[in-house]
């Protein structure tokens, strides 16, 4: 059987949920990574725990990669649904493998195995399913049925009768596939593949995180997850309260005792947290809270992706107080980000949010972490004479004490003198509104001095067309331009709020479009209204998936003629 080469390889595996597809997506990322080459894996799933339709996509490459491709190389469907929903998906030497026990009608060059009637014979047969897209990918790669057993015995239970399992399809399989085989080069290194939700609270516990406060809400609730399997040996406190409102509210007692906490939600929860988080604004209580955004209003589409929150975030609160919004770009950035935003939380005493987005929170990549880069959050400490909680100063940041101390803390919700005691005198109001809008300056300037904005490809030079965009969207563009061979620059906000204006003076006169994932264009119009930018064109997607590479590339080359 001849073989070919190839660089960028995807495979799709869909099936129901209850299939194990979420499980084998990730084996097959960890299956690349190990081979020392750059992973991506997306998941879609419903709203299910059993039935409806569930889908991972791997695309794999020897260079960096930041998305999942449309075209498949191998589309392994457990179920007709799948079936029907995929078989057209794959490039023009694709394999499409599909269970003949369930899909009734296939194409005459698509393979059909009898997947349930293999897995009737084991216990669990409907989750072991899941394991035969391991079978065929070896068969399509030319590797061994050892080289599979061993992947089974370092990822699966019940090894015996997943082997079994996975050697009937195997041999089934290469006895009908008359395609070429093909052949995937090694990488020079391993590297671990982390989704967005590990690398946050990665990044939040190298920022010097202690405790964490949440309830599970998609696409959300895998931090918790994450934390919660690894309190032993992050040695931090992990709780899940009865609700939000609880959740926040703990955390900003936290907090105030010089405990450094982390929240997180999606929507719906953070709309129940927001009373609380203008009490951090009143109080001056450090609190990095995670906003993970799915398609709205209320409940929407529960376990897809959109970038609706925008404005939600940047108008947390009610009344007036400075707060810091972030987005991460990739994976690797929401590791550091985190750290940072804790950092800054922590140096201002105010709210700093993380805000992203379901697709990448639970999409999973390759990316090395360099902790010498992460940031630790510290803070203005009190040191001697009278204690006073809301000092005045230039800054408008006060000096922190916590207990056990001689001296009386007061952490107010009401309006304060310096004390914390509870006032309602006119100058009085106006000197702590000053000294919190002081602290808004003291956080530009800080800006000054950090990485609020990426600029891709700026060797293309000043005239070179320019894409705006923000969070996870910014990794289907790079992949995009690349796969699209499109000279083109991306500028990517880093920080939302306050937004870096200064850093788009440099920016004017060359054709522009913005993408993000939103129906009314909320970023379009943040940027406008920062920084009097007026893009030429727009690209929008709000069905709740994320960009195709090849779709997204074309429409970038229409949007830039």
């Amino acid at each position: 059987m001849d073989s070919s080469k190839k660089d960028i390889f995807t495979i799709l595996v869909g099936g129901s949920a209850g299939n194990g597809v979420k499980k084998i997506g990730a084996v097959l990322s960890s299956f690349f990574s190990n081979m020392g080459r750059y992973a991506f894996e997306m998941e879609d799933y419903q709203s299910l725990i059993k039935g409806g339709h569930n889908f991972c996509v791997v695309s794999t490459s020897t260079e960096p990669i930041f998305s999942h491709y449309e075209k498949k190389d191998v589309i392994v469907a457990l179920d007709e649904r799948s079936y029907n929903k995929h078989k057209d998906e794959a490039n023009k030497n694709g394999v499409v493998v599909y269970n003949s026990d369930l899909v009734k009608e296939a194409e005459q060059n698509h393979i059909g195995i009898p997947l349930t009637t293999f897995g009737r014979k084991y216990p669990n047969p409907e989750l072991r399913l899941g394991i035969s897209a391991l079978s065929v990918l070896f068969g399509v790669l030319g590797l061994s049925k050892d080289e599979l057993a061993n992947l089974i015995k370092e990822n699966f239970r019940d090894v015996e009768n997943n082997i079994s399992f996975a050697n009937e399809v195997y041999d089934y399989f290469v006895s009908h596939f008359k395609g070429e085989r093909i052949q995937l080069d090694k990488g020079n290194k391993r590297m671990p593949v982390v989704s967005g939700n590990e690398a946050i609270p990665l990044g939040a516990y190298a920022g010097g995180l202690d405790m964490f406060f949440a309830y599970p809400m998609t696409p959300a609730s895998t931090i918790l997850h994450f934390l919660a399997a690894h309190t032993r040996d992050f040695e931090i406190g992990v709780m899940h309260p009865e609700n939000e409102i609880a959740v926040i509210n703990m955390a900003i007692g936290a907090a105030s005792v010089g405990l450094k906490t982390m929240v997180a939600s999606s929507g719906g929860g953070f709309a129940l947290m927001e009373e609380a988080l203008s009490l951090a604004g009143m109080t001056e209580t450090p609190i990095l809270a995670v906003l993970s955004s799915r398609p709205g209003p209320s409940t929407g589409v529960p376990t897809y992706t959109e970038q609706g929150d925008l404005y939600f975030a940047l108008n947390q609160g009610h009344g007036e107080f400075p707060k810091i919004v972030a987005s991460p770009g990739t994976h690797e950035e929401a590791f550091y980000l985190a750290s940072e935003l804790l950092s800054l939380a922590w140096e201002f005493q105010t709210v700093s949010i993380l805000l992203t987005e379901k697709h990448l929170s639970e999409s999973r990549k390759t990316f090395e972490i360099d902790l010498d880069k992460a940031s630790f959050a510290d803070y203005f400490k009190h040191t001697d004479g009278e204690y006073l909680r809301y000092k005045l100063t230039d800054s408008g940041v006060s000096p922190l004490l916590f207990p056990p101390s001689q001296s009386v803390i007061k952490f107010s919700s009401y309006e304060h003198d310096e004390y914390g005691l509870s006032t309602e005198d006119p100058e009085m109001i106006t000197k702590m509104h000053d000294k919190r809008f002081r602290k808004y300056n003291s956080i530009i300037e800080k800006f000054k001095n950090l990485k609020t904005v990426n600029i891709y490809n700026s060797h293309l030079g000043d005239n070179a067309p320019i894409i705006y965009t923000y969070g996870s969207t910014t990794m289907s563009v790079l992949e995009a331009l690349k796969f699209g061979k499109i000279e083109a620059r991306v500028v990517q906000p880093i920080y939302l709020e306050p937004f870096p204006s200064w850093e788009f003076k440099q920016f004017s006169g060359v054709k522009s479009c913005v993408i993000e994932q939103s129906v009314m264009g909320s970023f379009e119009k943040l940027l406008k209204e920062k920084t009097g930018i007026e893009v030429n064109s727009h690209i929008r997607k709000y069905d709740g998936r994320p960009f195709e590479v090849e779709s997204l590339a074309k429409a970038i080359k229409e949007a830039l003629s």
